[in-house]
């Protein structure tokens, strides 16, 4: 096999079994099968063909006795798949079978399939973030109170807590979740429209109008308003969307592998053993379900640029740009449900070291709380001018490695005007904000989903 998707080494860290048996080859071609049957049954329904032989195509068509290698030679020489498939299924039905693809195209039962396989994806896709969500909300309520130093430019910036840094990551993901629902509605439509989108084949223009919304009726999806042959933002939207949970996803496991990271100590994936171990190197736990996320989630947006490429499409038919949505959009489905994999199992086991994200958040001896100082002396002195003082007081405090509460208690301008409060103005716990109701209203919220 080549490509981690179908290796037998990787498939399982890039992609799950459920998503990768929606999408495979013997699933697009069941999907395509469905789609035919779909088509004759609604021809059938307004008398367009025979009753009889709709009945035919819907008992004796089988996906599953295709013959693949037979398949695969046609499609190569013909370049789609749907002509070889509707020849063996034609042979499947007997004389029916010359009522199989009536007044159809190529494009129209393909597309059919695309939009059956996207929405069984997308099934599991928000089955799969939902238990994401949940552990990260657990994590988010469990590590409310929980203080670490917030960092902006790889530096500390001011206290934050753990719960805060999780119910951000959750706030994406819930985000997410609402568009995968909105994109339904615009994703999962009907595509029948015919050689050039315009239903010619099938003779009266109110009698193919019907057809289409019966066909749509048949397969459950949406009628559409109008052929979508050359208009693919629907599926580029849904392939964005799956690129944007990666995105996500690709945050978190960032911040995560950098508390995992040794000198910050903050956190660990699962102990499994084993798992992340190096063959020289005993004393490695390297973060893989992380490096697995980060992974997925660039080669997620390269399949989004590959779906906006594939928007640009020539006249009532593409030469080439519908093929990326061949590429793009089972690996984005499948990589985005290993992604989510990884998270669910990361997330689930993950070591949270409060100890050590408090010794951390002490490594600058209350410099990490030096705004809450200069927001106190700010109504004594001006804001400017309390911000100078002490950020003098900071410089010196780490020119000549003092804690910061000698220096300020140094300063007469400083000390005198918030004498009795300068302890307590560098206690980082006093200084988290509203990062704790802020995950409180996060949780809230979820609860009145």
């Amino acid at each position: 096999m080549i490509g981690v998707i179908d290796s037998r080494l990787f498939r399982d860290m890039f992609g799950t079994e459920a998503m990768r048996a929606i999408f495979d080859e013997h699933a697009f071609l069941a999907c395509c099968t469905e789609a035919e049957v779909a088509l004759a049954t609604a021809q059938a329904r307004l008398g367009i063909i025979p009753e009889d032989a709709a009945a035919s195509i819907a008992e004796r068509c089988n996906a599953a006795d295709l013959d693949m290698d037979r398949m695969a030679r046609e499609t190569e020489n013909v370049g789609y798949p749907i002509l070889p498939l509707v020849h063996q299924l034609a042979a499947q039905c007997g004389e029916a079978g010359g009522y199989l693809h009536w007044g159809a195209t190529t494009q129209d039962i393909m597309d059919l399939a695309v939009v059956l396989q996207v929405r069984a994806g997308l099934d599991l896709v928000e089955t799969m973030l939902a238990k994401v969500r949940d552990v990260l909300a657990q994590l988010a309520r469990t590590h409310r109170n929980t203080p670490m130093a917030g960092r902006t430019h790889l530096q500390h910036a001011l206290p934050i807590t753990f719960g805060y840094k999780a119910a951000v990551w959750l706030s994406g993901l819930d985000r997410h979740a609402e568009r995968l629902t909105e994109l339904r509605r615009r994703v999962l439509v009907v595509q029948f429209g015919g050689a050039a989108g315009t239903l010619a084949s099938i003779g009266d223009p109110d009698l193919a109008l019907r057809l289409r919304a019966a066909l749509a009726s048949e397969l459950n999806l949406a009628d559409a308003a109008i052929t979508w042959h050359v208009a693919r933002d629907g599926l580029a939207e849904t392939v964005t969307a799956l690129a944007m949970i990666g995105g996500t996803l690709g945050k978190i496991a960032l911040d995560i592998m950098l508390m995992c990271s040794t000198e910050f100590g903050e956190l660990a994936e699962p102990f499994v053993p084993g798992r992340g171990g190096s063959s020289t190197m005993p004393q490695k736990r390297n973060p893989i379900s992380c490096e697995l996320m980060l992974a997925a989630s660039k080669a997620l947006r390269q399949h989004a640029g590959l779906m906006l490429d594939a928007m640009v499409q020539d006249f009532e038919r593409a030469t080439g740009p519908w093929h990326l949505e061949w590429i793009a959009v089972p690996e984005s489905f499948v990589m985005t449900a290993g992604a989510l994999h990884q998270a669910h199992f990361m997330l689930s086991g993950l070591s949270v070291d409060s100890a050590r994200m408090r010794q951390n958040l002490d490594l600058t001896g209350g410099l990490i709380v030096a705004e809450a100082v200069m927001m106190a002396l700010a109504p004594h002195t001006g804001r400017q001018h309390a911000h100078d003082r002490v950020y003098e007081a900071c410089r010196v405090a780490l020119e000549q490695r003092q804690p910061i509460l000698a220096v300020l208690q140094s300063m007469p301008d400083i000390a005198e005007p918030l004498a009795g409060q300068l302890e307590s103005l560098i206690d980082p716990m006093n200084y988290v904000g509203a990062a704790p109701a802020m995950v409180d209203q996060m949780l809230r919220r979820r609860a009145n989903e």
